[in-house]
C-alpha cells in the first residue's frame, strides 16, 4: 500500500506497482491507514512523510510509522520522501521503518527496496521467534561498554549514507561483523554485501579477482569471470586485510573507487560501478603511510569515517553477556542443555587476556559446551594458554613497529606447531591464505 498526497506520484505508482506486486492500493491521506491496515493488510506500506503543504520536517510520517507499528507490528513501512536527510532517515529507522526511498527515484533500486521489504514481511512468524531467541554468531553484540555506545551511535549516523568506512582493530574483535552491521542498516540492504579477504588474493590474480577478466585474457581464462567489484554493484563492497595489498597494487584499487569504473582484464571497456566501500585492517595504516608501505591517497579515500573496535579485555562487563549468547547457539548446534557460566567460572574468564578477543571467546564456549559434564560450566572447563605465553608481544621493543610484532608472533606459533599451517592459523584466529601471505610477506 502506498500513502502519497501527490496526484501525479500516485498515478505512475498506479502503472509501476501492479507490474511487479500482485496487489498495490494507492491511497491519498494518511487518515484511512488504520482502516486499510484491517481490511487490506498490506504486506508493505510506502509512507510519504510530509502531507501537509509546505511542510517537509518528517514528523506526519514519524507519527504514522508508529500507528503502523502498533496496530500492524508484522507491516513493514518504507519511508517516501523528497528530502534527504539522514538524521530523519536514521530516526524513522530506529522507529520500526524497514528503509527509505528518496524521490526522485531509481525504479531499479525502488523496486529492489520494496520487495525486500515484502520478503521481511512475508516470513513466517515462527522463523521471526526462533531468529530472535537463537541470535546467530554473526549478530552484532553492542554491549554496555561507553566506546560501543559510542560507536552504535556512530553506526546510526553514517549506515544510511554512502560514506566509505574504515574498520580497525585486533585479530577477532568483530570487524566482519560490524561491516554486515552497516550494510544492514543501509540503503543497499536489498542486495547482498560481497566481502573479500584482500590479504588472501595472490599479486598475479589480484586484478581478476577485483575487477574480473574476459575469456582468453590470459592462459587459464577459458571463460569470462565476474570481479568483486562488479558483484557488489549497488551494494557493498567489504575489503578486509586491506593493509596487506602490496604498494603497487594500491594504485589499481584507487582508481577503480576514485573513477567508479573498472575495466575487466583482458578488455578495453569500461564499466561503470556503483558500491559502498568498507574496508577493515588489524594494522596502523597511518604508520604504514609514514613508512611509504601504504599510499596516501588511498588511505584519505577508504577513511571518510573510521571506526575503531575495542579489544574484547577492554571490554570485561561484556564477557559474560557474549558467553551466555554463544552457549544458546551451540545449545541448539549441539543439542546440549547448558544452563550457564559458574561465578568461579566467570571469574576466571575475565581474569584471561583475550588476546584472540571475541573470536577467541567464541571457540572457548564452543569446546566447553560440547565437552562439559553439567549443566553449568566451572572453571575446569575452560583451559587457556599460560600466562607467558599470553603476555609474550608485550616482550616486545618500543620502537618495534606493528610488522615486526606480527613477523614474531608468526615465527612463535610455527616453532610451538611445528610448522604445521593449519594449527598456525587456527592459532592466529586467521585463514589459511591469510597466513599465506604473511608468510610470503615477511619471508618466513
Amino acid at each position: 500500500m502506498a500513502v502519497d498526497d501527490n496526484p501525479g506520484i500516485r498515478a505512475t505508482l498506479k502503472i509501476l506497482l501492479p507490474a511487479y506486486f500482485e496487489e498495490a492500493r494507492i491511497i491519498a491521506s494518511p487518515n484511512t491507514i488504520m482502516s486499510e491496515l484491517e481490511t487490506f493488510a498490506p504486506h508493505v506500506v510506502l509512507l510519504d512523510m510530509n502531507f501537509k503543504a509546505e511542510t517537509n520536517t518528517g514528523n506526519e510520517g514519524l507519527y504514522w510509522i508508529a500507528e503502523i507499528k502498533k496496530h500492524a507490528p508484522k507491516t513493514q513501512v518504507v519511508l517516501f520522501t523528497a528530502y534527504a536527510d539522514v538524521q530523519l532517515a536514521v530516526e524513522g529507522m530506529k522507529r520500526g521503518a524497514f528503509d527509505f526511498i528518496v524521490k526522485p527515484w531509481d525504479n531499479k533500486k525502488f523496486i529492489a527496496t520494496l520487495s525486500a521489504a515484502c520478503d521481511a514481511a512475508t516470513k513466517d512468524a515462527n522463523s521471526r521467534v526462533a531468529k530472535t531467541s537463537n541470535l546467530d554468531d554473526s549478530d552484532m553484540y553492542w554491549g554496555n561498554s561507553p566506546q560501543m555506545e559510542s560507536i552504535r551511535k556512530t553506526v546510526e549516523k553514517i549506515a544510511p549514507t554512502d560514506a566509505s568506512v574504515l574498520i580497525t582493530g585486533e585479530n577477532g574483535t568483530g570487524k566482519d561483523v560490524l561491516a554486515r552491521q552497516i550494510h544492514s542498516l543501509s540503503r543497499r540492504r536489498a542486495r547482498e554485501m560481497t566481502a573479500v579477504d584482500a590479504g588472501a588474493i595472490t599479486e598475479t590474480l589480484f586484478e581478476s579477482e577485483l575487477f574480473g577478466h574476459v575469456k582468453g585474457a590470459f592462459t587459464d581464462a577459458k571463460s569470462d569471470h565476474t570481479g568483486k567489484f562488479e558483484l557488489a554493484d549497488q551494494s557493498t563492497l567489504f575489503l578486509d586485510e586491506i593493509g596487506n595489498i602490496p604498494l603497487h597494487l594500491q594504485a589499481k584499487l584507487l582508481r577503480a573507487i576514485q573513477n567508479k569504473k573498472i575495466t575487466r582484464v583482458g578488455d578495453t571497456k569500461e564499466m561503470p560501478v556503483d558500491i559502498r566501500l568498507i574496508c577493515a585492517t588489524n594494522v596502523n595504516l597511518e604508520k604504514l603511510v609514514s613508512s611509504g608501505q601504504f599510499r596516501e591517497d588511498l588511505f584519505y579515500r577508504i577513511n571518510t569515517v573510521h571506526i575503531s573496535l575495542p579489544p574484547l579485555r577492554e571490554r570485561p562487563d561484556d564477557i559474560l553477556p557474549l558467553a551466555e549468547r554463544f552457549i544458546a547457539n551451540y545449545n541448539q548446534k549441539y543439542n546440549r542443555h547448558v544452563a550457564g557460566v559458574s561465578p568461579e567460572a566467570v571469574k576466571k574468564l575475565r581474569q584471561n587476556p583475550w588476546n584472540g578477543n571475541i573470536r577467541e571467546l567464541q571457540n572457548a564456549i564452543e569446546k566447553a559446551v560440547i565437552l562439559s559434564e553439567s549443566d553449568i560450566l566451572t572453571p575446569g572447563d575452560f583451559v587457556f594458554a599460560s600466562t607467558a605465553t599470553a603476555a609474550q608481544p608485550a616482550h616486545y621493543a618500543v620502537g618495534d613497529n606493528l610488522e615486526t610484532a606480527e613477523k614474531q608472533v608468526i615465527l612463535n606459533a610455527m616453532e610451538k606447531y611445528n610448522g604445521n599451517l593449519s594449527l598456525v592459523a587456527k592459532s592466529l584466529n586467521i585463514s589459511r591464505p591469510t597466513l599465506y601471505s604473511k608468510l610470503k610477506k615477511y619471508g618466513i
